[in-house]
């Protein structure tokens, strides 16, 4: 066990690919909603929803049953497109998610995230993926992704699986326990403030945000961490001196 290895571990939805595509073609393909439409923003605030029936449900941490799962999914898009102006039937809720589920396992990797992951494996960093949702379902994104040939199995980290959930600050120390390394020698990036930055701030790790949105912290936080936009800016901060 190397306690003195450095770790870098990435978020999955948003993080690793745009989360926002699926959610968008799903709302047009069922509602018919048009261009004009700020599919951006509503997507903020279905994720908002998603992650607050989330927790209440302990659904994030495999506490929940089907049922409860399918009801959070559809409501998170009831809740969020109320705000907009937007009602729709809990039938129409349906059909959004199972648009949504397909569009889920079409998804490519941003732009060098891949080549990023295995040059910082190949200059010597463990490399792994922590990630919040149920197990099936996030690995059937990463395998979309094809993720599982750049990232060992055993640095692959579920919120279901594991029993806790970002921004938790015990999955982040379970990660360590797993892996042998310690919090002060981690990295970890990603896309949402409420879960991502405060999570692992929360536990002692270095922190990146992956703010591509150009959005505010939702919060203040105790803490210190990075920004970047693009894997290109990560890269300059991750391999400073790579050519």
């Amino acid at each position: 066990m190397n306690l003195q290895k450095k770790a870098v571990f990435f978020d999955v939805d948003d993080t690793m690919y745009d989360h926002l595509h699926p959610t968008r073609d799903a709302l047009r393909a069922v509602l018919g909603l048009s261009e004009r439409f700020p599919f951006e923003k509503a997507y903020h605030r279905i994720r908002y929803y998603s992650d607050v029936l989330s927790a209440k449900g302990g659904l994030l941490e495999g506490k929940a049953g089907t049922h409860e799962l399918d009801e959070m999914r559809e409501s998170r898009f009831i809740l969020a497109l109320q705000e907009f102006g937007i009602e729709i039937t809990r039938e129409q809720a349906v059909h959004v998610q199972q648009e949504y589920l397909d569009r889920q396992y079409r998804i490519e990797p941003f732009e060098g995230a891949t080549s990023l992951i295995n040059d910082l494996s190949s200059a010597g960093f463990l490399v792994g993926l922590i990630t919040n949702g149920l197990e099936e379902h996030q690995m059937s994104k990463i395998k979309a992704m094809a993720l599982e040939n750049h990232v060992a199995a055993e640095h692959i980290f579920v919120s279901g699986t594991v029993g806790y959930a970002k921004p938790d600050p015990r999955i982040f120390e379970v990660v360590n326990k797993r892996t042998g390394t310690l919090a002060e020698h981690c990295c970890y990036i990603g896309d949402s403030w409420r879960n991502d930055v405060t999570g692992a701030i929360a536990a002692n790790w270095q922190v990146i945000w992956f703010n591509h949105r150009n959005t505010s912290p939702e919060t203040d936080v105790l803490g210190i961490y990075k920004t970047a936009a693009s894997y290109a800016e990560l890269r300059r901060l991750l391999l400073p001196d790579a050519r």
